[in-house]
């Protein structure tokens, strides 16, 4: 309503799951991890080069990173003032308990991963085993009343919180991607009801990608009051005619990049053959909001 985001940004990118419109989840929030990939230029300065909202990878290969890194070399360990990074998983794994919609002293917390075949699958199961919870596919779950529960051996066991590692349209064939075999259905449903939560919400996709990033200044301005504590890299979204006009006139100085998934390689305009210039041109003259 204050024109701070194009509408077009938002129902152009996939990422943006119309069952989940005007849902809050249980607890009030719709991220619970983040992630961003980082650099630093020749001014010394760290800027943001994209947010990871929906997945968020890379703790866990920190985690055995760091592991591997004081097996080998201990004496570095030792003598470096390293930050440790057992507290963030601990306060990761009571941040999850927390969320449990029952009052329960014993939440059941699962990750649900999408499997083997994902390429950050090693983490998802290194993750579980570190965190102390079940790891689980689609396909493990069932909904039963609005609630989601656990197919054991011994019966179905109420599931209280879902920390996700499957994209969100993946997750109910119901209500979402209905060609879906990774996610549970009903699960749209059952976390509108309150009785489950999902780490991170689903629909957080949204923030993932480029595109948000050429707004986010002006956001923090008007919701914060204040600017960016870490700066984004600048960003422009061929979504706009200006936009799109300045990237086009200045292609050779700029890297472009998809603006709604990080699946395609990001072009560098500078080294771009000449085909290869006329070829991205018209691409983006063609769908300029992707870009």
């Amino acid at each position: 309503s204050k024109g701070l985001i194009p509408p077009s940004l938002l129902f152009a990118n996939p990422a943006y799951l119309r069952p989940c419109h005007g849902w809050t989840p249980h607890g009030g929030h719709h991220l619970h991890v983040y992630a961003a990939d980082l650099a630093r230029g020749t001014d010394g300065r760290w800027r943001v080069v994209t947010d990871r909202t929906e997945v968020p990878a890379g703790a866990g290969y920190a985690l055995e990173n760091r592991t591997i890194v004081s097996r080998v070399l201990p004496e570095f360990n030792r003598t470096m003032p390293i930050e440790r990074l057992g507290p963030f998983f601990d306060t990761l794994r009571r941040a999850l308990f927390a969320l449990s919609p029952r009052r329960t002293e014993q939440p059941r917390v699962v990750l649900l991963t999408p499997g083997p075949y994902n390429e950050t699958y090693f983490e998802h199961a290194f993750l579980a085993r570190h965190l102390g919870v079940t790891l689980v596919q689609g396909e493990d779950m069932t909904v039963r009343d609005n609630a989601v529960f656990l197919k054991t051996l011994t019966g179905l066991q109420r599931v209280d919180v879902i920390l996700r590692r499957t994209g969100g349209a993946w997750c109910d064939p119901l209500e979402l991607r209905g060609d879906s075999a990774l996610g549970v259905a009903g699960l749209v449903q059952a976390a509108r009801a309150g009785n489950v939560a999902i780490a991170n919400a689903l629909g957080s996709g949204l923030l993932d990608g480029a595109a948000p990033m050429a707004f986010l200044p002006r956001v923090a301005r008007w919701i914060l009051a204040e600017d960016l504590a870490m700066p984004s890299i600048p960003t422009w979204w061929c979504g706009q005619p200006d936009e799109c006009r300045y990237v086009l006139d200045n292609l050779s100085h700029l890297i472009v990049r998809p603006a709604f998934h990080n699946r395609v390689a990001p072009r560098v305009g500078a080294s771009l053959t000449g085909a290869e210039r006329a070829d991205l041109v018209a691409q983006i003259r063609t769908r300029p909001w992707d870009w």
